[in-house]
Order: C-alpha cells, then structure tokens, then sequence
C-alpha cells in the first residue's frame, strides 16, 4: 500500500548512522591517499600504505571522538575489506596460474608454503604471538598488506598486530626494490628467472611490478603472473588456518564466506572473461575498498600499543624476508 513502503527504511536509519562518521573519516583519508600516489606517478607507492600512515598520524596526533567513529572504523575493517577481497577475484583467472608451467607453480607454491610454516616455527621460538606470527607469515608469503588484514579475518589478532605486520612487509618489501636490482647486476639470471623470483617473493603486487619491470618486458610480465598466483592462493590459506584454528579450539571451524566469493569470481573470470571496461572498474574499486580498511586499521592503531610489541617481530620478518628470498632465488634457478 502507499506510504508503508518508506518504514523498512527508516527502520534501518538507527543502525547505518552510528557507521557514519567513522567510515566518512575513513573514506576521506582513502581518497587523499589515492590523490597522493597518483599525483606522484609512482606505481610502487602503495596507497593502501599512504591511507594507513595518514589514518596512524591522524589518530596519534589529533585527539579523536573514538566512541563516535569506533562502530565505522570497525565496519571499514571488517565488511569493507571483505567486499574488496570479493572483488579481488575479478582481476585473476586459474589460466594466469597454468601458463606459469610446473617449474613456475612448484616455485610459487613452494615459497608460499615453506616461508609460511618457517615464520610460524620461528615466531614461536622468538616469543611472538601465535596471531602477529601469522600476520607476518602471510604479509610475506602472499600479498603483503592484502594479505595481512584478509588474514586477520580468521586470525583476530589486535589492531595493533595488524599494523606491525603491514609496516614489515612494508619496509621489507621496499628493500627488495632496492636489492633484486643489484642482485640481477651480478648475477647471469634469465628474463623469465628474474621475473618469477620477484613475483614469487616480494610482498606487494605494486612492488613487484616497479622491480620485476626493471629486468625488461618478459621478466615484468612474468613476475605479475607468478604474483597474481600467489594471490589465488590466499584463499586456501584463509580456509586452512580458519579450519586449524576451528580444532585447536574444539569450535566449530569459521567459513569465510568472502573468500568462496573471491574464487566463485575468479572461476566466472576464468570461464567468461570479463569485459575489459568492467574488469578496470573492479580493480579501481577493489584498490579503493581495501584502501579504507586500511585508513580506518591505522585510525584505530595506537602507537603505544605498537611500540609494546619490541623488536621481536620485526627480527621475525626480517628472518621470512630472508628466507623467502633465498628459497626464490634457489628454484627460479634451478627450475627455468
């Protein structure tokens, strides 16, 4: 009937308001952050890392009404990051796996796992937190910051471990820019080896790019394959740790429906390709989704509580970068 349509709506109003100034804060550090890289025509400069140094300044300088923006600041994190993952899968298809070949999957996958288990072994023996050691593992096994808050979906570690393991992938990530450069220099690697042992190692897909590139068009667009498998296989991961931490608590294991979202998009990608004007749309608005998580992650991190967390961590993703790097090195040559 006319005029009983409106009451859903207005019933609704209650719950989206307290969302508001929180994600509104979040959202206008993300578009700055965006502004800010694009401005700067660095490719490599991750705006998701520029949205989250704005939101830890803004939120360790300026006093803030975190009553008032805590309920958006936690919708940004959780339900937004999770529609950006979603969306993710838009960018990938199972084919970009396949042409790497066996020697490319065995190297991807190979890194992935063993760096994985190596930093949770090592994080144990160095005293680290069962849930930063996680965060770290996978920041440096998959797809750095990405990777890092997907995780925390089913790892539920602190905000505060989320902004530590995102500032080592971070800083570690960029030394690799610095180094597999001077590595190729004095060692005879292959276009195609070059290529697969940054898109196999470096933690951010845009610092692959900005290092892989540097070995010429066949080692860049290796090295953006071998990154984006790495990324397919984030989703496994998040199951696998969801289903582990389900039997360590005898509870029953979380399904992260956004992650069988992610591959039900990248099997419709794969079967039917999506048309090229919607496929940039997605990227541009996955990068700007995963953005605001990242804004409104540094907007509720205390520095205090960060620095509580020692050197510790910091040693533990220096030793995955490491390992990580040498493992790569080892089979890009080896295996092509």
């Amino acid at each position: 009937m006319p005029g009983t349509m409106p009451a859903p709506a207005l019933h609704r109003l209650p719950r989206v308001a307290p969302l508001l100034p929180g994600l509104g804060l979040a959202s206008a550090l993300a578009l700055v952050a965006l502004a800010l890289q694009r401005a700067s025509g660095l490719t490599a400069l991750s705006p998701l890392i520029l949205a989250m140094l704005l939101g830890l300044a803004l939120r360790n300088l300026v006093p803030l009404p975190m009553a008032r923006l805590a309920p958006g600041f936690g919708f940004s994190i959780r339900r937004v990051l999770r529609l950006a993952v979603v969306l993710l899968g838009g960018q990938l298809t199972f084919a970009q796996v396949a042409s790497l070949g066996w020697q490319g999957i065995v190297t991807v996958t190979a890194c992935l796992g063993l760096t994985f288990l190596f930093t949770i072994r090592l994080g144990r023996a160095l005293g680290v937190s069962a849930q930063l050691s996680q965060l770290i593992a996978a920041g440096t096994a998959v797809c750095g910051a990405s990777a890092g808050i997907a995780t925390n979906t089913v790892t539920r570690a602190a905000d505060e471990d989320v902004a530590y393991a995102i500032a080592c992938v971070t800083v570690f990530g960029t030394l690799s820019m610095l180094c597999y450069p001077l590595v190729l220099a004095l060692a005879p690697l292959s276009p195609t080896a070059y290529g697969l042992w940054s898109g196999a190692t470096i933690h951010e897909v845009a610092q692959v790019i900005g290092t892989a590139f540097q070995g010429g068009d066949l080692a860049g667009q290796t090295g953006t394959i071998a990154k984006l498998g790495r990324v397919i296989l984030l989703a496994p991961l998040i199951l696998s740790l969801g289903a582990v931490q389900g039997r360590a608590s005898g509870a029953r294991a979380p399904v992260p429906w956004f992650v069988l979202g992610f591959l039900a998009l990248v099997l419709v990608n794969t079967l039917t390709p999506l048309p090229a004007a919607l496929a940039a749309t997605l990227k541009w608005a996955t990068t700007a989704l995963m953005t605001v998580a990242l804004a409104a992650m540094g907007l509720e991190t205390d520095i205090r509580k960060l620095r509580a967390r020692g050197l510790r961590p910091l040693a533990l993703g220096a030793a995955a970068w490491v390992f990580i790097a040498t493992l790569g090195l080892a089979l890009s040559l080896a295996l092509t």
